[in-house]
């Protein structure tokens, strides 16, 4: 079984018709996550999402592939070093 690593998953929304598919994308991986803080930057138009995930790699990049096809959406993932 691989290692579990934490890492923080930024996830920026430019199109609001992509928050539905955001939302059940992190639902579908709730187990893994340690925690989670989104910011509607209105003057921006943009919302901001950072999810804090306890997963192996695999998952991880499972996530953060199916979060970067969505339409409107840019991701970059930290992980820590532990």
């Amino acid at each position: 079984m691989e290692e579990s690593r934490v890492s923080v998953i930024s996830i920026i929304i430019k199109d609001d018709d992509s928050v539905t598919e955001v939302n059940e994308i992190l639902h579908d991986y709730r187990d893994y996550m340690v925690g989670r803080m989104g910011i509607p930057y209105r003057t921006r138009g943009i919302s901001i999402i950072s999810v804090v995930v306890d997963a192996p790699q695999a998952v991880t990049e499972e996530i953060t592939g199916k979060l970067g096809s969505v339409k409107g959406v840019s991701i970059e993932t930290l992980t820590a070093n532990l």
